[in-house]
């Protein structure tokens, strides 16, 4: 498994960009996909976008197509999710989350090393 620690997050205002990163610590950070998924309180965690072994090979939820930009950086050790045109209903604790394997995934059960997430706040 990898260590994950999210950073980044913050209060911006209906259209403003946000950049969050996610500095990776352990296991060969090349042998994993990696994705971003967000929360809100009592709810389940819902996929935001994923990325796997080269940053050609993404995927999205279709609620932020367009908007959002999964990349990874093996040398770093980091994942960005760069976000524009930011909306009220993006406001979530954004977690990264780590999973073996080579194709970037959607699901869930494909991550098994989670970060504590960061707060991202969009007011209107």
């Amino acid at each position: 498994q990898v260590q994950l620690e999210e950073s980044g997050g913050g209060l911006v205002q209906a259209g403003d960009s946000l950049r969050l990163s996610c500095a990776a610590s352990g296991n060969n950070l090349s042998d994993y996909i990696l994705g971003w998924f967000r929360q809100l309180p009592g709810k389940k965690r819902e996929f935001v976008a994923g990325v796997g072994w080269i940053n050609a090979n993404t995927r999205y939820a279709d609620s932020v197509k367009g908007r959002f930009a999964i990349s990874r950086d093996n040398a770093k050790k980091t994942v960005f999710l760069q976000m524009t045109n930011l909306k009220p209903e993006d406001t979530a604790v954004y977690l990264c989350a780590a999973g073996f394997g080579s194709l970037a995934s959607k699901m869930e059960v494909h991550y098994d090393s989670w970060g504590l997430g960061t707060q991202v706040t969009v007011s209107s």
